[in-house]
Formats: C-alpha cells, sequence, structure tokens
C-alpha cells in the first residue's frame, strides 16, 4: 500500500523545497515574458494583441515535441548523479545538443509548413501578415530556446535550480525594457512592433543561455563534473535519452493539440464562453506554474534516488511532494470558490456588459477550485513516475484520456450541443480521470520495481 510506504523527512522536504522553489521562479520568468509581449501588443492595437497570441500558440506547439524531449535531460542527470556517475551527467547535455543539431531540419519544415495556417484558419489579412512573422522569427530562434531547455534541464537534474532562477530571471530582467524598446523604438531602436517583441524575445533567450554556460564552464562545475571530456558521441546515453525522453515529447505535443482543439471548440459557442475560459485559465495560471515548479522538482529527486537505489529516500520524496502539493492547492481551491466573483471581475472591462461573463466564469471557478487538488495530485505523481523512467506508461494513459475527452467535447458541443456548462463539467471529469489514474499508478508500485528500475538505467 502506498499509505504504508508514505514516510516524512525534514531533511527531504527543505530537500525538495529547496530545488523546487528556484524554479518555480524560473517557471514564473516564462509566464512573463509571454505577458509582457502580450501587453506591450495591446497598446498598439487589439489586432496586434491578437497576432501576439496567435503566433505565439502556433510557435510552442511547433516545438512542444523536442521541448518535452529535450527536458527529460533533467531525470536522465539525475539518474546518473544518484549511481555516483557523475562523468556521464555532461554527457547528457552533449548528447542532447547532438539530437538539438539532428532535429533543425524537421524544425524548418514544421515552421514551413505551419506559416501558412493563419491564413487557412482565415483570420482577418491584417492579423495574417503579422501573425506569421511573430511566428517566423519565434521559429527561428527555437534552436536556441531548445538548448536552454536542454542545459537548464541538466542543472536541475543535479540539483542546481539556483543557477536555472538565476540565468532565467536575468532574461527577463532584459527581456522587459529591450521588448519595450524595440516595439515602440526607445532609445535609439526604430520602431518595429511585434517584429521587436519577437526579437527582444530571442535576444534575452540567448543571454540566458549564455548565462547558462558561463555556469557550465565554471572551474569548480568544470572539474567536478569532468565537463572538458564530455563532448564526445556516447551510443549508450543517446540511446537512453531517446528511449525515455521520446515519449515524454510525444505526451507533451498530442496533450496540447487536444487542449487546443478543445479551447476552438468551446470558443466556437461564443463571445462570452471564450471569454470566461480565458479569464479562467489566466487564474488556473496561479495554481499551474508552482506546481511545475515542485514536478521538475521531484522529478530530479526521485531521478537521483532511483540512481542510488535508495527507495527508502523515493518514500521521503513522495511523502514531501504530496504535503506541499495538497496543501497549497487547497488553499488555492478555498480561495477560488469563496471569492469567484470577485476574481472574475478584475478581468472586467470599464465598460460594457459584463454580466453573463461574470455568470459563466464564476461558474466555471467552481470546475476550478474542484480540479485544483487534482492537478497537484496530476503533478506530483507524474513527476514521481517520470523521474523513476515510467515515461512510456505516462504517455499512453495521459494522451489517451486526453484525447478521449476530446472526442467527449466534439459531441457535447458540435453533435448534441448540450451547452458550454456540461462541456466545462466533461473537461473537469477529464481532470479528475488523470489523477485517479496517477494515483492508481503509483498504488500500484510497478514503477519501482527492481527489473523495472534495471531496464530504466540500461544503456
Amino acid at each position: 500500500m502506498l499509505l504504508d510506504r508514505l514516510h516524512f523527512n525534514k531533511d527531504t522536504l527543505q530537500e525538495l523545497m529547496k530545488i523546487a522553489i528556484p524554479m518555480v521562479i524560473s517557471q514564473g520568468t516564462f509566464a512573463v515574458m509571454i505577458f509582457t509581449d502580450r501587453y506591450f501588443m495591446s497598446q498598439i492595437d487589439p489586432v496586434h494583441m491578437a497576432a501576439a497570441l496567435g503566433g505565439g500558440v502556433a510557435a510552442f506547439f511547433s516545438f512542444c515535441f523536442f521541448s518535452g524531449l529535450f527536458s527529460y535531460a533533467n531525470a536522465i542527470t539525475a539518474q546518473y548523479l544518484g549511481a555516483g556517475e557523475i562523468e556521464k551527467c555532461p554527457k547528457v547535455v552533449s548528447q542532447g545538443f547532438i539530437m538539438l543539431a539532428m532535429s533543425v531540419p524537421l524544425l524548418a519544415v514544421i515552421a514551413v509548413l505551419v506559416a501558412g495556417i493563419f491564413e487557412f484558419m482565415e483570420h482577418d489579412p491584417a492579423q495574417v501578415g503579422l501573425e506569421r512573422s511573430y511566428y517566423l522569427i519565434l521559429m527561428a530562434g527555437a534552436v536556441i530556446t531548445l538548448a536552454k531547455i536542454c542545459i537548464s534541464s541538466y542543472f536541475a537534474g543535479i540539483g542546481r535550480s539556483r543557477v536555472v532562477m538565476v540565468c532565467d530571471v536575468c532574461g527577463l530582467i532584459l527581456n522587459v525594457p529591450l521588448c519595450y524598446a524595440m516595439v515602440f523604438g526607445k532609445f535609439g531602436f526604430p520602431e518595429m512592433g511585434i517584429i521587436g517583441a519577437g526579437v527582444s524575445t530571442i535576444i534575452a533567450t540567448l543571454f540566458a543561455f549564455l548565462l547558462f554556460l558561463g555556469f557550465y564552464f565554471q572551474k569548480e562545475h568544470r572539474d567536478t563534473f569532468k565537463v572538458m571530456q564530455s563532448f564526445k558521441f556516447d551510443s549508450g546515453i543517446l540511446r537512453r535519452f531517446v528511449r525515455l525522453g521520446l515519449p515524454s515529447g510525444t505526451e507533451l505535443f498530442l496533450n496540447v493539440a487536444a487542449f487546443n482543439i478543445f479551447l476552438l471548440m468551446f470558443q466556437g459557442y461564443g463571445i462570452t464562453e471564450g471569454a470566461s475560459a480565458a479569464i479562467v485559465f489566466n487564474w488556473d495560471m496561479l495554481s499551474f506554474v508552482p506546481m511545475l515548479g515542485l514536478n521538475i522538482g521531484v522529478v530530479s529527486l526521485i531521478g537521483r534516488f532511483v540512481g542510488a537505489q535508495d527507495m527508502e529516500r523515493t518514500n521521503e520524496v513522495i511523502s514531501a511532494a504530496f504535503l506541499i502539493g495538497l496543501i497549497y492547492s487547497a488553499v488555492l481551491a478555498i480561495l477560488y470558490i469563496t471569492f469567484r466573483f470577485a476574481l472574475v471581475e478584475v478581468f472586467a472591462p470599464p465598460a460594457g456588459d459584463f454580466s453573463e461573463i461574470l455568470q459563466l466564469a464564476g461558474f466555471m471557478m467552481i470546475g476550478l477550485s474542484s480540479y485544483a487538488i487534482a492537478d497537484a495530485i496530476i503533478q506530483v505523481c507524474g513527476g514521481i513516475l517520470r523521474g523513476s523512467g515510467d515515461t512510456r506508461w505516462l504517455m499512453i494513459a495521459s494522451v489517451s484520456l486526453h484525447w478521449i475527452m476530446l472526442v467527449a467535447q466534439y459531441l457535447i458541443i458540435r453533435v448534441f450541443d448540450y451547452g458550454p456548462k456540461a462541456s466545462w463539467w466533461a473537461f473537469v471529469a477529464m481532470i479528475l480521470s488523470i489523477a485517479a489514474v496517477f494515483l492508481w499508478r503509483l498504488q500500484s508500485g510497478h514503477w519501482r520495481d527492481p527489473e523495472a528500475l534495471k531496464r530504466v538505467m540500461a544503456e
């Protein structure tokens, strides 16, 4: 039984917090960079803001598979660290960069194909040109973004998440004023509009990546991890990276696809429903970003103790992660349901009738409070299973439930026309179902089977 294995340890809790808190801040910088671009675009006109949203979403979708793949450097690095094979840790980065170089032609093909989707979606002609420009600029910098994801995941894997926080915060500090200057033509820069927003994002990402390289080649780190001996092809590590990381990338890609299609269908109800969904998911970010940071911390520690074959310590990590996740999400759930109308009214425009949006979004906030705790369970369980190498099962279970939900949403929205409330409760049911299935997998103990762990560590 899972409850029988749980064992609280104060030192393990502190170690998890030491990794997770900087990762929460780091993940928050990404959200702020997106917000900054969209806010500055809104100061030009609504067309630019819509273009920033459309182009940004399309860019993330285009490379999210690669993002999921390279971020698995966290777990693999942690596993080698726990196994005492620290000289293999930087070799994970080298293999990641090799795969990234091999991915460049595919990324270029994706960029060319997706660039025409905005016109196909029958967007306003004035918006299409802006979307395409913003999208192509972001895709031009995709290699830098993915390289940063790989090396930042490495630092998270060896438990040096403060390095990740410092580099990402410095990137944000550069991005905000640079974006302002390049968008509006300040401080000697030409006025570039949405192109300036894209270029400033790439420059800030490159700056953060160079900072990562500075820490990577620092003498203390270089000597400890034998960095200078790591720049070589290693077929064993590369095979592990592909075998364990490929399901993570596929899972992220297919889940993002399912979620975006659901949003498009839900927005088909009308402006009120689309605005309500945007408001609720904005508040959902308040729980998602910290839980994502916790997930990264869990992956790192579980991977380390799996590599060390110390399953007693994994039990301590599980206990600490559930304690943090459940307390945080329970507090948010209470706030969401108690102050749901006040939270929705934060997004009320200065003029116009907001009553329909207020009522529907207020109703949807009840659903958000219902799945807030389930989302924490998903992030904790997912981190444990991913850190232990159970990525194929995660992919199959998560993708299956997301696409079953999508089929159900198609029937609810397009076939039976049941209305937005029925659609929303179907979405909530999916989140609760994923949490239940992940808990079942964790409880089953298959992921901790010695033979399964031996296959995970095999090169």
